[in-house]
């Protein structure tokens, strides 16, 4: 089997529309390594990764993909790959160690370089400014759930447009803040592993607000590229059409879909169930100038789709989609499989036709706030050997890119069910297996394989599937 006969490349590719991006995303943290190379100062997840139990077989990202030694060669696979944009993150210890004061001028030398790289290939850059690695200092000032973190983000993304404003097409200010406030300061299976629950909500206004200082830095700078910001997204079901369920259900959309999305694009905190509401007080008291501030215009909106959610009442067994949590036992509500969708690596179930359906329900909350939507990542891991000699046959991953891709245009094409929302472009997650935070090297959604013993780059059939899309839109 060919790449060009692997599932709707030549469908696909007629469906794309004219200006269409296909992109690729990454993050520093995954893939860089050199975790004091050139003054690069400590992170969270540096500290978090040190601790017994929190990542799986004891991995450790001190090499990772060693990207920063690397980037010429993985430039090269994104060159071949015929990718129109890479969407990378920046990591705020390697330019700013402390996450405050002077700027590490190596630290964003490489940068530079790696954007100059990326244009001379003719790759569009999209730069996330923000992607969970926070300064180890300023976690022991108080991390996200001090205000003054929100500031001192504002001071690096500043220093940062002042450097590449120039020359970065496209900006995401924060990288599912869900995520850092849910996982990392909620359920503590990730950095930097506070189990706090509802009092981590904290950490997520001041995410939004960082946000939304980030927005002006950018502005004032006068910077070339698009400005947006990229949540995760998920539709989220109840386990049944009990009263409790359905109260669940609402109450943990707006846990990890609402809070974020809302105050962006309506500039307010949404209203949840009556029953569950002293559970979100934290969000009750912010002020409304934190509010103007966070509600910034945006060029685009980008979307992190990776599953649907069923909740029921009551305590159960897991935490979140991602791994098992103690605090989940402290929780009033749980997940529930999906047991009509197979499911991948990480146990999330694979059900593309939610996208079509998410992109909907956005549209129908937001309306004409919603800006154009990139979905900025989409991907899955399946399991796959460490060392290979020959092909990655990884049909499962061509199949899941095909079924998402091909959703994500039919649900916003003339007549379709998400017709309506302006859809700009995919990126895939990601390029290269990685370090995949609390789950180290078990888990491998990349379009190349990756030996991490040798560090030796395979492309694996999914990379010669892509390619082949984008060359077919061409021909």
């Amino acid at each position: 089997m060919t790449a060009r006969d692997t599932p709707a490349v030549e469908d696909l590719a007629q469906r794309l529309r004219p200006g269409f991006v296909l992109g690729v995303a990454a993050a520093a943290f995954q893939i860089e390594g050199a975790v004091a190379a050139d003054g690069k100062g400590p992170s969270t997840w540096d500290a978090f990764a040190e601790q017994p139990g929190s990542i799986v077989g004891g991995d450790s990202p001190a090499i990772a993909c060693d990207h920063y030694n690397r980037s010429d060669e993985d430039v090269a696979l994104l060159r071949e790959l015929g990718v129109d944009s890479y969407r990378f993150s920046l990591s705020w210890p390697r330019i700013q160690p402390d996450g405050r004061g002077s700027i590490n001028q190596r630290g964003l030398d490489f940068y530079d370089r790696l954007i100059d790289k990326l244009l001379a290939a003719g790759i569009s850059p999209m730069v996330t400014l923000f992607h969970w690695d926070t300064p180890l200092p300023l976690e022991r000032d108080g991390g996200w759930l001090a205000r003054s973190t929100a500031e001192r983000f504002a001071s690096y993304v500043a220093a940062v447009a002042a450097r590449f404003g120039d020359r970065v097409a496209q900006w995401v200010t924060l990288n599912e803040p869900v995520s850092v406030a849910l996982q990392g300061y909620g359920l503590g299976v990730h950095a930097p592993g506070r189990k706090l629950l509802f009092g981590a909500l904290p950490a997520a206004h001041h995410q939004l607000l960082g946000h939304g200082l980030a927005v002006q830095a950018l502005r004032a700078a006068g910077v070339v590229g698009k400005v947006g910001v990229s949540n995760m997204h998920s539709p989220v079901r109840p386990a049944s059409n009990t009263l409790l369920d359905r109260i669940m259900a609402r109450a943990f959309d707006v846990l990890i879909n609402r809070i974020y999305a809302d105050p962006i694009l309506l500039g307010r905190y949404p209203n949840p169930p009556i029953q569950v509401r002293p559970w979100f007080r934290a969000l009750r008291r912010v002020p409304a100038a934190d509010l103007r501030t966070i509600n910034q215009p945006l060029d685009f909106y980008g979307v992190n789709y990776y599953y649907p959610v069923r909740v029921a009442a009551g305590v159960g067994p897991g935490g979140t989609p991602e791994g098992n949590a103690a605090a989940q036992a402290r929780l009033p509500f749980h997940l529930k499989d999906f047991p009509e969708y197979e499911t991948t690596g990480f146990g999330w179930p694979v059900a593309p036709e939610h996208l079509g359906i998410l992109l909907r329900e956005i549209k129908d909350r937001y309306g004409k706030a919603l800006p154009p939507v990139y979905i900025t990542e989409s991907g899955a891991s399946f399991p796959e050997p460490g060392h290979v000699s020959g092909p990655v046959r990884d049909v499962r991953r061509i199949r899941y890119l095909a079924e998402h891709l091909g959703h994500a245009l039919k649900a916003t094409g003339p007549g379709g069910l998400a017709h309506d929302v302006e859809l700009l472009g995919y990126y895939v997650w990601t390029l290269l297996d990685n370090f995949e935070w609390a789950a180290g090297y078990s888990q491998r959604f990349g379009l190349v394989h990756v030996d991490f013993d040798t560090l030796k780059r395979t492309p694996k059939d999914s990379y010669y599937w892509y390619r082949s899309l984008s060359k077919a839109r061409l021909a």
